[in-house]
């Protein structure tokens, strides 16, 4: 039961439909303004044309009211209008702070030349003139408008899915809590009652072995009820010896694997060596790694388990190898739900960081992995007490 892939399968939907909706917005967009400016082209070869009319007929007694209206209608798209050797004869609308400098005017000639080709009139006395132009700010705004629109829109979508991703972390941390302390409290009822029978067994006449047995499991039952205990709320970091802990649980598990798993601890850190750390959820984490490894290997293999000591940190890194993990999933293996077994919850490992990352303000990650040939996580602990998020 992959939760995880359900999960990842949601997003790609999720990012396809988005897309699909940006997608279609800056169509139609643009189609909208390649329409426009398709009408502000007609608009100037009118103007154009309404020019020309005006020019030939200036000497006619002609009625020459609807050329000029069409010349002075035009307020919003900038021309300039220039004779055959490049001299500027009108212009209009270049702008409200254009105070008629020529150098400016001819420089905003040179961007009409690249924005658009111009139109050229052509009169009967064989002169020849160039109406250049370029978009309006109407025109200019409609094609940013879209880029505005989509970064309003990722804005309110981003804050809408941290609020959203906000109240859920809260949600499932409430819900992780509560069934932690609902477990905690269901094992401690049945485990009194095995203490108070393993009591009484004591004073019958019979082996005392199975007892001996039976009372290590009470302990290690107690112990998985502390643990579930102590989640949802924060629990208290002692200072302790690092090596002894771990070696602790590394020996637990040693000692019921199977006999093709082959176990190494390695080192480098003093005995006495003590960080702060919570014992019970640390041991927790530790053995949490451990079974992941077995599991990984199938039971037949290697598992090293290796302390490192660095100037402000501990690192703890267990190696197996196993069946390894692909790259692309170095982070994922520690979201909710990602697992890779056919029963798994994918919880353990979710757990494991935030135990580690929340708890600790340590640090657990992929060292390095290889299909087929193992996986290395590592986990890091600071040396010195701290109220704040690892940065290691």
């Amino acid at each position: 039961m992959n939760i995880y892939r359900t999960k990842s399968v949601s997003k790609w939907v999720g990012l396809i439909f988005a897309f699909t909706i940006v997608a279609l917005i800056l169509f139609f967009t643009n189609k909208f303004v390649g329409k426009f400016k398709e009408e502000e082209q007609r608009k100037m070869e009118i103007w154009a044309a309404a020019m020309k009319q005006v020019t030939i007929l200036s000497d006619l007694d002609v009625d020459m009211s609807f050329p000029l209206e069409v010349i002075t209608k035009n307020v919003t798209i900038p021309i300039i209008n220039t004779d055959e050797d490049g001299i500027i004869k009108t212009y209009r609308n270049i702008g409200d702070n254009f105070k008629g400098d020529s150098l400016t005017l001819y420089a905003i000639l040179v961007e009409m030349k690249e924005e658009h080709e111009p139109i050229i009139i052509d009169y009967p006395d064989m002169r020849r003139e160039y109406v250049f132009y370029r978009n309006s700010d109407i025109l200019n705004q409609l094609e940013y408008y879209p880029i505005g629109m989509l970064l309003m829109l990722s804005f309110f979508g981003g804050l809408t899915l941290w609020a959203f991703k906000s109240t859920k972390n809260s949600e499932q941390s409430l819900l992780w809590a509560a069934m932690a302390k609902e477990t905690a409290h269901q094992i401690g009822t049945p485990l009194s009652s095995l203490m108070g029978w393993t009591e009484l067994l004591k004073f019958e006449d019979i082996d005392q072995t199975p007892i001996n047995e039976i009372e290590r499991d009470i302990d290690r039952l107690k112990t998985i009820a502390e643990r579930f205990s102590k989640i949802g709320s924060v629990p208290e970091l002692e200072f302790g010896k690092i090596v002894g802990v771990t070696k602790v649980s590394y020996l637990y598990l040693k000692s019921r694997s199977s006999k093709y798993t082959h176990f190494t601890f390695e080192s480098d850190i003093k005995r006495d060596l003590e960080i702060p750390f919570n014992e019970q959820l640390l041991s927790w984490v530790l053995e949490n790694l451990i079974k992941n490894s077995i599991d990984a290997m199938q039971g037949k293999g290697n598992i090293s388990v290796r302390l490192i000591e660095t100037k402000s940190h501990v690192q703890i890194e267990v190696e197996d190898t196993g069946k390894g993990i692909a790259k692309s999933e170095f982070n994922t293996v520690f979201e909710p739900g990602f697992t890779t077994k056919k029963r798994g919850w994918g919880l353990g490992l979710s757990l494991a960081k935030r135990i580690i990352e929340q708890y600790h303000y340590g640090k657990i990650f992929v060292l390095q992995s290889e299909i087929g040939k193992g996986t290395t996580i590592a986990l890091r602990l600071r040396k010195k007490m701290t109220n704040k998020p690892s940065k290691a």
